[in-house]
Parts: C-alpha cells; structure tokens; sequence
C-alpha cells in the first residue's frame, strides 16, 4: 500500500510551519508545490516541487499526484475538487475540509462572488477585500483538522 502523504498549494499557504510540525510528529512525507522558491526547513520529510509559473502548473502538478493516500492542502476551490474527484482528502488553509458534500455549495458560490467583484469594478458597490485575516484560531483548527485526517487515512490501510 502506497504511504500517506501531505501535498501542498505552497505559494500563499500560512500554514507552512503547522504542516512541518505535524510532518515531523507524525513523520509524513510533505511535497511543498509552488511556482517559486522559498524558504523551507531542510529535512528528509520535505520536498520541494517547482513548476513554472503558467497559469495552473502548480495545480495540474498537484491534481495529477492526487490519490486517496494523500492530504491536499490548498485554499483554491477548483483545485480541492479536482484532488477530491482523485480520491485525496483535501483541507483548507484554515482547517476545513472540502468534502463531496461541500465543494459544490463551494464552487457556486465563488462564481457568484466573482461575479459580484466584476460588477463591482465597475461601480461603487463597495464590494471590496478578500477573506477576513488568518487567525490563531485558523492555525490551531488547521493543525488539529490536519491531525484527524492523518488519523483517518491510518486507520483505513
């Protein structure tokens, strides 16, 4: 049986450090996406995939490694249902997962909200700003979320 494994949408992830942790507790192999360098610990669990910078590479890397072994972390809607329809478990940056039950409701209502913005350009709407800032509430669901996953594809080899 294929090991468990934690796949990351590294770029804009803040949850870096809580992966690492929980990599190194539980000895998890991590492979960081992303289309640039960055700074990450130097340790055997940790991996560093660097795809160019085309719309999507990071994405289509992660979506073609995805498999029920694995935990897709990642904040981008389309690329979490992607990864589900592979089998992955996928979290978001703040600890909730995207489920079969949930990626739709998801989906619909990031086209809505695009929308909005779009027409909100256009007008003073005010209709403005992305999510609310990460908090230590975000951080501490992500890592315990991370954990009860991890535990589930365990129990389920």
């Amino acid at each position: 049986m294929k090991p468990i494994r934690i796949l990351v949408d590294a770029d804009a992830c803040p949850v870096k450090e809580e992966i690492y942790k929980v990599a190194f507790r539980r000895e998890v192999p991590v492979t960081m996406v992303s289309n640039a360098r960055f700074r990450m610990p130097d340790h055997p669990l940790l991996g560093r995939v660097v795809v160019s910078d085309s719309f999507d590479a990071a994405d289509d890397w992660i979506a073609e490694q995805a498999d029920p072994r694995c935990i897709v972390v990642t904040a981008d809607i389309l690329l979490a249902d992607r990864c589900l329809k592979a089998g992955a478990s996928v979290l978001a940056n703040n600890g909730k997962p995207f489920t079969a039950a949930s990626i739709g409701p998801a989906i619909a209502t990031r086209a809505i909200m695009a929308d909005l913005r779009a027409g909100a350009l256009g007008g003073a709407d005010g209709i403005t700003g992305g999510p609310a800032p990460f908090s230590k509430a975000d951080r501490s669901r992500f890592l315990q979320a991370l954990d009860e996953t991890l535990v589930k594809l365990e129990q389920s080899a």
